[in-house]
């Protein structure tokens, strides 16, 4: 599609719809380290809270996730099937903890399931993502594949989705005030596309998911006495 041209209304939809907390893959469920950095890392406070997602998004999201998305939405588009399991044992291989493995297999085959019941990818790509067993990158990926949307724009759709929930995290576990998640939100806004850039720009070699304190957070959460969110 021409940068140029205007994003069909379907197109645009349906990335919007993929982003929304609403899809019912299980999203908001997870704090992905972040509840376990409250208890344990000192993240009390919107300014903290903040930073923590900003680095998140940078150093975890946009090196790994966004840059597999990247890849398997071509793959997809190109029915390289060899690809797309490539790149689906490379996001099993680098989570870290079986919390963060836990959350990429189920909202995978959440959203698979979705597309059974839903118009857009081919049936036997959908059965092909779901014999993997699929994570959720790469779900996204095929959900995303069939719209006229750039990659860009679904790999900022992708961001956005992930920042809702992660600011909905916050929310309850910091926990802040709807105006806090407001301005944080406002802040990753403005990071997430020069995030995307960074992200597509990755090759094989260069793309890594390497966040040692994530995982020992997400490690303690996995044993946290309380907590809100699913390890």
């Amino acid at each position: 599609m021409n940068p140029a041209e205007p994003l069909p209304a379907a197109s645009l939809l349906q990335l919007i719809w993929l982003a929304s907390p609403a899809l019912p893959v299980g999203g908001f469920s997870y704090s992905e380290g972040l509840e376990a950095a409250v208890e344990r890392a000192g993240v009390a406070t919107e300014s903290i809270a903040s930073d923590w997602l900003s680095d998140q998004l940078g150093l975890s999201l946009a090196r790994g996730d966004l840059a597999v998305i990247a890849q398997a939405i071509a793959a997809w588009r190109a029915g390289d099937l060899s690809r797309i399991r490539q790149l689906n044992d490379w996001v099993l291989q680098t989570r870290e903890t079986s919390e963060l493995r836990a959350q990429a297999e189920q909202m995978g085959r959440s959203l698979v399931e979705w597309l059974r019941n839903h118009e857009g990818a081919s049936a036997s790509h959908t059965a092909a993502c779901a014999a993997l067993p699929p994570t959720y990158p790469i779900a996204f990926a095929l959900a995303a594949s069939p719209t006229s949307a750039g990659v860009r724009d679904c790999l900022l759709a992708y961001a956005f989705g992930w920042a809702e929930n992660m600011v909905q995290a916050a929310l309850k576990s910091v926990p802040l005030g709807q105006s806090a998640g407001q301005r944080i939100l406002a802040r990753l806004s403005r990071e997430i596309p020069p995030a995307v850039e960074a992200a597509m720009a990755l090759t094989d070699a260069a793309r890594q998911a390497f966040s040692p304190m994530l995982a020992i957070l997400s490690s303690q959460h996995e044993t946290q006495y309380s907590r809100l969110f699913r390890s």
